[in-house]
């Protein structure tokens, strides 16, 4: 067998990730927390560093941490506004950026109630999800990606799994009436063509959300992939500015314990709750004929 000479550079990107970065605004006696944990990456002409050492065109990742921290002193607003203030701020400052990939994980904090009101400058961790954002920067087209994730939703009732293939390897009995859980990762792009200067993303954000979790509620669910669907259908539906959104989800099962042997029944009240193994379901609910962006999904992993 012959081999080839012919050994080249393929693609590539650089930079400096998981930047923590809080911001507190004290314009007030009320202070207000923004708190992001970012990654930027650069994509353009580095082909000399990787292949001679040259370092020319190497903006240092150490700069673009400081960079993040200088941006925030001016404010941070929503996550995606900020990063697409860093893309504009690379490919702009430049000549050799010709794009990249700017990340964001958002993390909530709410005021400490004290004596019926919140406290203005003490705060409580909000987990009840995590907030991500990634800008794309490929050329002159941007891609904007928000999302969510470890949104950990439950049903009691109104769900059921029945009428699939069974074989000799089989075990799992049908039911019509089950525990439907699942922690939400979700993540949705917004058209191209949208004015991100001119867009709320916060406000997009938490109406976002809110539609998730009716979606979630409002159907009898025959398997999470029908609650899936439902749940992305709902959004695309009132966001005409969102062309497609991800879903990567696992069915924290629930298993009915057999009290018998203590002579008690259970009516469907006591459950374990099974960490692994657990079902994944991953599924893209999109506008039929929208123009598959694949640029803008490299990099994110976990959603077909």
């Amino acid at each position: 067998m012959t081999m080839s000479n012919n050994i080249v550079l393929g693609e590539n990107q650089y930079g400096k990730a998981e930047v923590r970065v809080v911001k507190v605004t004290r314009d007030t006696d009320r202070h207000h927390i923004e708190d992001l944990n970012v990654t930027s990456q650069l994509r353009g002409d580095f082909q000399a560093a990787h292949l001679e050492g040259d370092n020319g065109h190497v903006v240092a990742t150490d700069t673009q941490k400081n960079t993040v921290y200088a941006f925030a002193r001016e404010g941070i607003g929503s996550p995606e506004s900020f990063l697409l203030r860093l893309a504009d701020h690379f490919t702009g400052g430049f000549d050799w950026v010709t794009g990249g990939r700017w990340e964001a994980e958002a993390y909530s904090w709410d005021r400490i109630q004290a004596h019926g009101e919140g406290h203005d400058h003490s705060f409580v961790r909000n987990g009840q999800e995590v907030r991500t954002a990634v800008v794309v920067r490929d050329g002159a087209t941007t891609h904007v990606i928000s999302g969510l994730k470890d949104l950990t939703v439950l049903k009691t009732t109104q769900s059921g799994f029945v009428g699939y293939p069974r074989d000799k390897y089989t075990t799992l009995p049908e039911t019509t009436d089950r525990i439907l859980a699942t922690d939400v990762s979700a993540r949705w792009r917004y058209n191209t063509n949208l004015d991100f200067a001119g867009t709320d993303f916060n406000k997009s954000y938490e109406d976002i959300k809110a539609l998730l979790l009716e979606g979630f509620t409002e159907n009898y669910s025959h398997a999470l992939q029908q609650t899936l669907f439902d749940m992305g259908k709902k959004v695309l539906e009132a966001h005409s500015e969102v062309d497609e959104i991800k879903f990567s989800m696992p069915n924290k099962h629930h298993f009915l314990v057999d009290l018998s042997p203590f002579g008690l029944d259970n009516p469907n009240e006591v459950f374990f709750a099974a960490d692994r193994p657990y079902g994944l379901i991953e599924a893209t609910v999109q506008r039929e004929n929208i123009e598959a962006a694949p640029v803008a999904w490299s990099g994110i992993a976990g959603f077909c």
